[in-house]
């Protein structure tokens, strides 16, 4: 195996749409193809390219974000679980989700999807077979579980077989044609305050062996940053925070966080700030704030969101229904100079801070980029002398009203930003 060859399978941050936001656990294969449809229609040409399925995709009765413990899931002799064909109709004939990866990848999309540390529960219960072992399900678990989800117990890697079954849970998602798997339960175990490594490890094993460039994603947040080298050792994208959803101390909560990680991204390595709350969410999620609804975020606060993100280089996720974009949300989304910036950066930091104001600086080969960040509740003037100081040159553009900075003080509103981009001299 290549050390680190996983990294050239993202040398950007991944941008894509997952169904977690709008749909919890019950997204359905209709809403993932219009979701698709649209991507290609009128995000790809931005560099928009991942759709991912997220939780229960294995589960008949998901309505929403709240899970069913328990009930059984769909799953085949080999203890791996399985789409349900009664939600994801081109399934059925053991075909699995190559059928719609293959419509995700005929208008040169990608196609993702969220699993769960571990081996079924029910696979152990019924000490079901391990593909290319002879040993069962339940000789090869170990009792670590999620405290949010019951559908798994941890793999036991100190013997030979959990990696083998791992190499088979590969094997099946890249027969499938997946690009992106989003693993849960593993960055940051709740119940046991730790990352599960050795399954970390068994995971970036298993899709080095075959051969497909599958991109890693490892999940819940906040992901300890005593481990930042090891994730950048064996993942593409891990997340810095828990879920996070559309309330402005979440958002400002990831200043923080992204002041800490900024230094520990690079490319193929991505720290997460989790998926953007942007437009319709909360469809069939009851998850956040709650509700069928708009972001409850700001336009300030929105453009303040992409941003952060985008300074600090984080993924750049939607996760807001793409059929119900307003033009409004579809302009953060397709603002060519922001997403130049975040795939172009080469280095990034927190410059200044204090109670009303906060200051990022980024630059890239050609260009140097600040965003100013008012923090406070009220707008806040900065002069052309502060400008000056800060470093922002008299031709600077202002990246979201695509205009050059004119007179000798600017406005910035609450909870809003001015970021611009100049030439780098």
């Amino acid at each position: 195996m290549l050390i680190n060859h996983h990294r050239t399978f993202a040398p950007v941050p991944p941008k894509g749409w997952n169904s977690w936001d709008g749909y919890g656990a019950s997204v359905r294969e209709e809403e993932v193809r219009k979701n698709a449809e649209y991507m290609s229609k009128h995000l790809k040409q931005f560099g928009w390219e991942y759709i991912v399925v997220d939780i229960q995709w294995y589960e008949p009765t998901a309505n929403s974000s709240r899970y069913h413990d328990f009930y059984p899931l769909v799953m085949d002799n080999y203890s791996r679980l399985l789409p349900d064909p009664g939600r994801f109709p081109s399934v059925s004939g053991g075909r699995g989700f190559k059928p719609l990866a293959d419509y995700v990848h005929s208008p040169g999309l990608k196609f993702g999807i969220h699993i769960m540390r571990g081996i079924p529960r029910q696979a152990v219960h019924q000490a079901t077979a391990i593909k290319g072992s002879d040993k069962s399900a339940r000789e090869i678990a170990r009792n670590n579980i999620c405290p949010w989800n019951s559908d798994m117990y941890g793999v036991n890697m100190d013997i030979p077989e959990g990696q083998i079954y791992y190499n088979s849970l590969m094997d099946l998602y890249a027969s499938w044609g997946v690009d992106f798997v989003k693993c849960d339960d593993i960055a940051n175990s709740q119940l046991y305050d730790k990352t599960h490594k050795n399954e970390v490890v068994a995971l970036r094993k298993a899709i080095a062996q075959t051969g497909r460039q599958i991109v890693l994603s490892l999940s819940p947040g906040p992901a300890p940053i005593k481990n930042g080298s090891f994730f950048q050792r064996n993942a593409n994208m891990w997340r810095i925070t828990n879920d996070f959803w559309d309330e402005w101390p979440l958002l400002y909560n990831m200043f923080d966080r992204a002041e800490e990680w900024a230094p520990i991204s690079r490319p193929g390595n991505w720290p997460d700030c989790d998926m953007l709350p942007l437009g319709h969410i909360g469809i069939r999620s009851v998850d956040g704030p709650g509700g069928n609804r708009q972001t409850r975020f700001t336009h300030a606060e929105q453009r303040t969101m992409m941003s952060l993100w985008s300074l600090m280089q984080s993924p750049l996720i939607m996760g807001g229904e793409l059929t119900d974009l307003d033009d409004w949300t579809k302009s953060l989304l397709t603002n060519s100079t922001l997403l130049k910036m975040d795939n172009s950066i080469s280095e990034k930091f927190e410059l200044t801070r204090t109670d009303q104001m906060i200051v990022w600086y980024a630059r890239s080969d050609h260009h140097v980029y600040y965003g100013i960040f008012n923090i406070s509740s009220k707008p806040i003037m900065v002069s052309q002398a502060q400008l000056k100081q800060i470093g922002i040159e008299n031709d600077a553009r202002d990246v979201w009203h695509n205009s050059q900075l004119v007179g000798s003080t600017v406005t910035i509103g609450s909870h809003d930003v001015l970021l611009t981009e100049q030439l780098r001299r």
